[in-house]
């Protein structure tokens, strides 16, 4: 039977390797956990599933592969062990025992017959499996002691056991972010050096160095190591970004503490001859872009964010700005800026389906040569890993 999980795992585009599985079953032979399908779930994931981004994936497929033995197996059965854990959450010692004595068994072989009984949907009624009505099986209605079978409750809360389809929360890497995830999907961009007072042990010198000192201890300290890499972060704001205000703050955030050196000015729809680093104060203080060209080399990272929405005037004539006149286009600018940093990325909060349908996103990602990436966790990523090269 683990054999035929292993390959629907792979069906389902898991990467699931042999020794991966070899390691399961191995586990299996040892009393890690007992023998329940929740417990199993979890023992197979951590073993099976070693990047959190394909946990709803796998959750998804464990789902899958477990409706199809179900189906299977003879009389609909029900895994009882997993009822009991259920109803032992939701009675009191006097209930349970109650319950035990005369009306678990009951209603358990109640719910069976109902199961075999049945052949299609029911709504209302006292005896049959479905929705509304007063049986002791289904969803939506009432009964004073009864199982309810998918949906949600009516509110009543007098359900002893719900046998639902277990809902895990998406985890995958075609979702939106959040401050979490884009702290994950930043890291890709890592460059390791040791600055700083020596706050670190460091544990190769000081055998190294004990040794030679004839064995008594001589303990080593080095600075501890931070990501180096330095980030120039250009944020679209106003207009059109209104609508992806969360995200964006959620980015900044994230890398706020991911990158120890890190700067980051607006704009607003494109880049002109100003840029500036408060929104309150736009107006009064501003930076010319080309003392911001000048003032980072091109060892920084660029990161561009934004929906590069806007009137194609915006980007290829002088004057299309929308708030100012602009003696050269946003063209230009664009062009000066991403020959400054070669290293460069344009990150769009705008759903990558609708890309293909604004001219102004095509023109801006000719302009930067096609290194404009969705906000995804997979797009963070691939954007992160362009950029570390």
């Amino acid at each position: 039977m683990l054999v035929d999980f292993f390959y629907h795992l792979r069906t389902q585009k898991l990467k699931v390797s042999v020794k991966e599985y070899l390691t399961l079953l191995e586990a299996l032979t040892h009393p890690l956990m007992s023998p329940t399908l929740e417990d199993f779930y979890f023992l197979a994931r951590t073993t099976l599933v070693k990047d959190e981004t394909l946990f709803d994936r796998f959750d998804k497929a464990f789902a899958l592969y477990y409706r199809g033995i179900e189906a299977k197996l003879p009389g609909k059965k029900i895994p009882l062990d997993w009822l009991v854990k259920e109803i032992e959450k939701k009675l009191t010692p006097e209930q349970k025992a109650e319950l035990e004595k005369h009306g678990w068994d009951k209603l358990m072989d109640m719910f069976k017959e109902r199961l075999d009984e049945q052949k299609g949907r029911h709504e209302g009624g006292s005896r049959w499996i479905g929705t509304g009505g007063t049986s002791p099986f289904g969803n939506g209605g009432y009964h004073p002691e009864g199982v309810r079978v998918g949906g949600k409750s009516a509110g009543n809360r007098t359900a002893v056991k719900v046998w639902d389809e277990r809902q895990f929360r998406d985890y995958d890497d075609t979702l939106e972010l959040g401050t979490r995830n884009f702290k994950v999907a930043l890291r890709r961009l890592r460059k390791f050096a040791r600055q700083g007072s020596e706050v670190e042990l460091d544990l190769d010198d000081t055998i190294t160095s004990t040794a030679r000192n004839a064995g008594f201890l001589d303990i080593k300290m080095i600075p501890e190591r931070h990501n180096n890499v330095k980030v120039l972060m250009l944020l679209d704001v106003g207009g059109s970004m209104d609508d992806h205000i969360g995200r964006v703050e959620e980015l900044f955030s994230a890398a706020s503490s991911e990158f120890r050196h890190l700067e980051v000015y607006y704009f607003h729809n494109c880049p002109y001859e100003h840029l500036w680093k408060s929104n309150r104060r736009r107006q009064m203080e501003r930076f010319e872009t080309w003392d911001v060209i000048r003032k980072f080399n091109a060892d920084w990272r660029l990161i561009f964010v934004g929906d590069a929405t806007m009137s194609p005037y915006e980007i290829l004539q002088p004057g299309g700005s929308v708030e100012h006149y602009n003696k050269e286009s946003g063209a230009d600018w664009l062009q000066r800026i991403v020959s400054t940093w070669p290293k460069s990325v344009w990150l769009n909060p705008e759903p990558q389906a609708s890309w293909q349908y604004r001219q102004s996103i095509s023109l801006i990602r000719n302009m930067v040569q096609d290194k404009m990436f969705p906000v995804t966790v997979s797009g963070i990523e691939q954007a992160m890993r362009l950029l570390s090269k």
